[in-house]
């Protein structure tokens, strides 16, 4: 079957995600709206019958002095990814691309290809021998992400280098961690944290904290634990509008796409963290605590609050995003991995970001332009 890739309609785009049953919130229509400064399209693939088969949020941006510009389908596009003959739904896009004056094609394949336990991601963090988690032995391996990598490199795509290895580098995170819910109950759920984890649930509400959910005029307060976190481990927060732009954007498309908890004790929050739901999937997206009575555990609270919630909406997954590659006790991104890794779910390795070079040149001209940045 030959498939054409156009500009389709947001209501088309989100029709669609909505049939798939989930997709990334990276490639919802609304998402668009919370990267201003990257030109938005909704494309869609189509059969001979008109027919949405396939379809994708582009982001293009200029890149100064080449007066042409990167288009990006972060975590996408959703299409059948194992279903083989790749070139068929691939090339269309580059060509689509090609159109609005791209120079280079990137894109997430949401594709998983192998999985560690959280009991084996803890012994590989307590042995000395261990370095990156990509050298440990998974648990389970899929076949069908190594098709697809192959695919890629015979169409012409090239791998997205991570950069200094964290796993964080090279736009949206390779490792992540989920902790699945389908045909679990919630106890089940509960049980499979290890005892750590379980011990401080309890300890929270043995001691008062109280998880609410909050609305958009708690966004500043949210904002103030976030600066705080920032300063604390050593990023660059985002500004305050980023997230009001968030939560505007995405609860206009859907009152559930964007939620905010916030955990209460003693008349002050302490811990505040966002929640993106798209169909099945739930995801913790940022987080935010004040380094003041930690003996509360009030991140862990809400947490569960928000696993409970997930699992009581029908999530199939709860995904707490990124986790290090890293297993060095000396790198601060550790204590995060076995924060998460306390929840009992399981470490996930995506196929990563892959490149096409529309045009060679441009493509390396923009390679030497990241590198200085």
């Amino acid at each position: 079957m030959t498939l054409r890739v156009g500009e389709i309609t947001r209501e088309q785009h989100l029709a669609f995600v909505v049939g798939q049953g989930s997709a990334s919130h990276m490639q919802v229509p609304s998402w668009g709206g919370v990267k201003p400064d990257w030109r938005a399209e909704s494309i869609g693939w189509t059969g001979p019958d008109g027919r949405i088969v396939g379809a994708g949020l582009v982001l293009y941006r200029s890149v100064p002095r080449l007066k042409r510009c990167l288009a990006y389908l972060p975590e996408g596009p959703v299409v059948p990814w194992h279903e083989g003959g790749l070139g068929r739904w691939l090339e269309p896009l580059v060509a689509h691309a090609r159109t609005r004056g791209a120079f280079t094609v990137r894109m997430g394949p949401p594709v998983i290809g192998r999985r560690w336990e959280a009991r084996t991601v803890k012994e590989a963090i307590a042995d000395p021998a261990a370095v990156r988690l990509r050298d440990v032995p998974a648990d389970t391996t899929d076949p069908r992400a190594a098709e697809v990598e192959k695919q890629l490199r015979a169409l012409g795509w090239r791998p997205v280098s991570d950069g200094d290895g964290s796993g964080f580098s090279a736009g949206q995170p390779r490792y992540v961690f989920q902790v699945p819910l389908a045909g679990r109950s919630l106890e089940e759920v509960r049980e499979g944290m290890n005892q750590q984890w379980r011990r401080n649930v309890k300890k929270a509400e043995k001691a008062g904290v109280k998880v609410v959910e909050g609305d958009s005029t708690d966004l500043p307060v949210f904002y103030e634990l976030y600066r705080e976190t920032a300063a604390r481990d050593g990023f660059i927060p985002r500004p305050l509008a980023y997230f009001e732009r968030m939560w505007r954007e995405l609860r206009a498309e859907d009152p559930g796409r964007m939620r905010l908890y916030l955990a209460h004790h003693d008349g002050e929050v302490l811990s505040a963290a966002t929640m993106l739901t798209v169909g099945s999937h739930v995801w913790y997206s940022y987080g935010a605590s004040t380094a003041r009575r930690r003996e509360v555990q009030p991140s862990n609270a809400v947490q569960w609050r928000m696993m409970s919630d997930a699992h009581e909406r029908g999530a199939a997954v709860y995904d707490l995003r990124g986790i290090t590659d890293t297993l060095d006790e000396g790198s601060h991104l550790v204590g995060l991995l076995r924060f998460k890794a306390g929840t009992g779910g399981e470490a996930a390795e995506y196929v990563g970001e892959w490149d096409f070079p529309v045009n060679r040149v441009l493509h390396r001209a923009f390679g030497l332009y990241m590198a200085r940045r």
